[in-house]
């Protein structure tokens, strides 16, 4: 694991907020609450930021769609606003614990979709993104040879995940690979899937 691979970022500073120093942060977790018991948190500059600063949370509220903020030693507004665009992290061994049939969807990009139906080994591609907004089964965004392809993450369709091998094994349906329409978000939604969670 390299040293990028090591943090886990919660939130993006958006902008300051009020008048001691707090800053309302976009969430980038499904665990805001989670917030109460993560003191020290760092923050980067860029994704590819070599030195994180460490920081004290001494406050946390939730704010409409996002959190405010309020870090030890930022009491001001101009102090706030320097930290505006910056990313904030855990490190990855601080993340929630996650049930069975949950998994992290930071933990599924850049894996391979194996396609193991009716004994076969298909190399469909690495996954990219997850899409959670499409309805009740998320979709793996796909990258193929030639073209973006949308993968239900169906849990009838799930056969093994191994995240060190970056490998993810589902036994697709005929044609189901193929479909790169949007019908494919309709598809299979009574299929159970497993949770995906960010962060």
């Amino acid at each position: 694991m390299n040293a990028h691979e090591q943090w886990i970022w919660v939130a993006r500073i958006r902008r300051s907020q009020g008048r001691r120093g707090e800053v309302l942060a976009d969430l980038l977790t499904d665990f805001p609450e989670k917030f109460s018991e993560r003191k020290r948190l760092w923050l980067f500059a860029s994704e590819s930021d070599p030195s994180p600063r460490e920081v004290e949370l001494i406050d946390f509220w939730r704010h409409k769609d996002g959190v405010v903020l309020h870090f030890s030693g930022i009491d001001s507004i101009s102090d706030a606003e320097t930290l505006t665009g910056l990313i904030v992290a855990i490190h990855r061994s601080e993340r929630a614990q996650l049930g069975e049939d949950e998994v992290y969807i930071c933990d599924m990009i850049g894996c391979t979709l194996i396609d193991v139906a009716n004994g076969s080994v298909v190399n469909i591609g690495e996954i990219e993104d997850v899409d959670r907004t499409a309805g009740p089964v998320a979709l793996l965004v796909v990258r193929g040879a030639a073209r973006e392809i949308l993968i239900p993450f169906a849990k009838a369709y799930l056969r093994r995940i191994d995240f060190e091998a970056r490998r993810v094994e589902m036994a697709l349906p005929e044609g189901l690979a193929d479909i790169n329409e949007p019908e494919t978000r309709h598809g299979n939604s009574a299929a159970t899937a497993p949770r995906g969670h960010r962060n």
